[in-house]
């Protein structure tokens, strides 16, 4: 029985691997084992990070949401408090987002949830 020849999918496998490190420096571009641990890792970032996206914005959206409700007298906790009581459904994007480009409309909204 003859030997089978893997060389056209070895050779697929091995140019998209390198196109995938395609603008990686030095090695990590041109050699095929050094580039397949850089896109193995880089691949594991990528995943990683999609989820630590939405962490990392919503930190920051806490963050305008609390310096802008300081501003009017209040804390992000009872700011928030207060808009689950009232049943006003903003997400914390919206708000951060008020906060930092209508400031006018985020002071009503929080003065109409203290009542001052």
């Amino acid at each position: 029985m003859p030997r089978t020849a893997h060389s056209v999918a070895s050779r697929r496998r091995r140019k998209k691997i390198l196109r995938m490190a395609k603008g990686y420096r030095g090695a990590r571009s041109k050699i095929y084992t050094v580039a397949k641990h850089s896109v193995e890792k880089a691949l594991a970032y990528a995943y990683r990070d999609r989820r630590q996206r939405k962490r990392v914005f919503r930190r920051l959206w806490i963050a305008r949401i609390n310096a802008a409700a300081r501003l009017n007298d209040t804390t992000y906790s009872r700011l928030m408090g207060g808009l689950r009581k009232a049943g006003i459904g903003l997400n914390r994007k919206v708000l951060a987002d008020m906060a930092v480009h209508d400031p006018e409309t985020f002071q009503r909204i929080t003065q109409h949830l203290t009542g001052k």
